[in-house]
């Protein structure tokens, strides 16, 4: 609940993630109080609700506490306790526990995957919540996408791309039926399976490919000029 693995942008890949035995103390304000909207700034009740329910915890922090306490002094031990994050927790920060899709903010590859662990994310990553991520999955790691990427991202200085909403938002993407998205789901697991023994992808990556371009009705031609591309 509170030590959450975290990772880097240069930790994402296409279908796979580095491991990294890095974790986040992830302590919102008035945490275990947090989800109390009536708690106004410091909360005594908090921190020994903390002190109570999560002894181990507290006791790490409470050797830094000199430290913690000396940061932005107009706010700390005023709007939030001294062991809280500096930074407000947004309101979206439950999503980091939904399955979501997650990439970097820039990269030279196509390196998107699709999470179902409750990662958390440095500010060099991106993520992606919502319906058919299994399908939308497949497809931003496909040559079709690759093809959009590579005529609608500029290229940035040594040959990396930056993947940014405003640019996503100018690519047509077909919506699909619940039965499409589980035939994108279980070939995503397979996928995601053998990228992380390590074992080649390739056969797969083209079905996936072939199911898409069927999906989106491309002609002969069509096919051949996008191609299928191996992307690391």
């Amino acid at each position: 609940e509170i030590i959450r693995p975290i990772l880097r942008g240069r930790e994402i890949h296409k279908y796979s993630i580095e491991k990294n035995d890095q974790y986040l103390l992830f302590v919102p304000w008035h945490f275990p109080l947090h989800n109390d909207n009536n708690i106004m700034g410091v909360s005594s009740v908090a921190e020994e609700a903390f002190k109570k329910e999560y002894t181990a915890v507290y006791d790490h922090l409470l050797k830094f506490k000199d430290q913690l306490g000396k940061r932005n002094q107009a706010e700390t031990g005023i709007r939030y306790e001294w062991y809280a994050l500096q930074r407000f927790g947004s309101n979206y920060w439950k999503n980091f526990n939904l399955p979501k899709i997650i990439y970097p903010n820039m990269t030279k590859f196509m390196p998107f995957y699709y999470d179902e662990s409750g990662h958390y994310l440095n500010d060099k990553c991106f993520m992606i919540t919502g319906k058919h991520l299994s399908y939308l999955t497949a497809f931003f790691n496909s040559s079709i996408f690759k093809y959009c990427y590579i005529n609608n991202f500029p290229e940035l200085m040594g040959g990396t791309r930056e993947l940014r909403k405003i640019f996503f938002d100018i690519i047509p993407v077909k919506q699909v039926t619940d039965e499409i998205n589980d035939i994108f789901e279980r070939m995503v697991t397979k996928v995601q399976s053998l990228k992380s023994q390590q074992l080649p992808i390739l056969n797969i990556e083209k079905e996936i490919d072939e199911i898409l371009f069927d999906l989106y009705n491309l002609t002969t031609e069509e096919k051949e000029v996008i191609g299928f591309i191996e992307i690391q």
